[in-house]
This record gives structure tokens, sequence and C-alpha cells, in this order.
């Protein structure tokens, strides 16, 4: 089947995945075609990245604290 660009309709589908078509489409018989997915959300690897951004920036955090919080300690020793 050969199918004109012109035919292409894009369409957002609700919170359970469906596809308001419009009522032109009452009644009848419709094959669809899901041809492209886009996801507004991000992938595995960009929450892999930011992951691995903030255990680092956790990490240093850590280490920056414990330095202030032993000079704070030794502040009042004395």
């Amino acid at each position: 089947m050969k199918v004109d660009a012109r035919d292409l309709r894009t369409n957002d589908t609700d919170d359970r995945g469906r596809i308001y078509l419009g009522t032109e489409y009452a009644n009848k018989r419709v094959t669809v075609a899901v041809v492209e997915v886009e996801s507004d959300g991000p992938d595995e690897d960009e929450l892999a990245a930011a992951y691995r951004e903030a255990s680092e920036s956790a990490e240093t955090l850590a280490e920056e604290w414990d330095e202030t919080s032993d000079e704070a300690w030794d502040g009042l020793a004395e």
C-alpha cells in the first residue's frame, strides 16, 4: 500500500495511550500504523548520566562538609 505524505497526521495520546480520531471515522473500520513514537521524558542514557553527575556532586559536597566540620570542631576545642 502506498501512503501519501499529505494523508499522515500527528496526534497525541491521552494518559492511557489512546488517540481520538474524530467523528469522521465513527462507525468505520480504521487501520492505524504507528510510524514514530516521541517521548517527552528522558531516555535511559540521560537518566544514567544525571544519576552519575548527582552522585559525583554529592561525593564532592560530602568531602567539603567533612573538612568544614573538622575545622568547626577544632575551633571549638581552642
